[in-house]
């Protein structure tokens, strides 16, 4: 990571000790519907999808849940780094506002697409087919997104779905049925951070 990567990352890890600190005082989390907390992945998640992405060969990466942008900037250092492109999906223009300004901090503007609006509504719009996503939203839009997304898989596509260990949400569980389900799909849930899904696309 080089120096503004880094200073943007380290703004976004006081954010999140903040939150953390500020949800311990008020679990309730209060009642904007999770519209202004970061929800990020966390570093070590982040630095896995980073690994995960970067051994890609010009990969097209889809993120599914911008927020406020933490995980799409490992994700743009990868696409720069393997010659690849983002597009990242986030339902609250105030949030991919928030996101864009800092990968302009981070020099990483160039590599990273923003789409405001109803991810399932936008993924078949996506212009080509997809060899990485990471899927990070609400969990019970999980199950529509592998739907919309799955169709869009490159053969070798790889899919990392964050929230999935710990207290899951149903639709984080019903996600971690659906997607094994499908034809071609081979999956393995590991303890990196809330717990991720890492799912392999290879059709026979």
């Amino acid at each position: 990571m080089d120096d503004k990567i880094s200073a943007v990352l380290d703004a976004y890890h006081e954010k999140i000790r903040e939150e953390r600190e500020n949800h311990r005082k008020s679990p309730s989390g209060g009642d904007d519907g999770g519209q202004n907390r970061f929800m990020a992945v966390g570093p070590d998640t982040g630095q896995l999808v980073n690994i995960l992405a970067r051994n890609l060969n010009s990969p097209s990466i889809l993120e599914i849940g911008t927020s406020f942008g933490y995980s799409g900037i490992w994700l743009a250092e990868a696409a720069r780094a393997s010659g690849g492109r983002v597009i990242t999906m986030e339902r609250y223009e105030h949030k991919s506002a928030y996101a864009k300004e800092m990968t302009q901090k981070a020099g990483l503007a160039d590599h990273i697409d923003f789409w405001v609006g109803d991810a399932v509504e936008m993924i078949p719009a996506l212009p080509d087919k997809v060899d990485f996503v990471l899927l990070d939203l609400w969990k019970d839009l999980y199950v529509p997104c592998l739907e919309a997304f799955y169709p869009k898989l490159n053969p070798g596509a790889i899919i990392v779905a964050d929230n999935m260990l710990g207290r899951a949400a149903p639709g984080a569980i019903a996600y971690g049925k659906a997607v094994r389900a499908m034809p071609g799909i081979t999956s393995v849930v590991l303890p990196v951070g809330s717990g991720i899904e890492v799912s392999r696309y290879e059709p026979r």
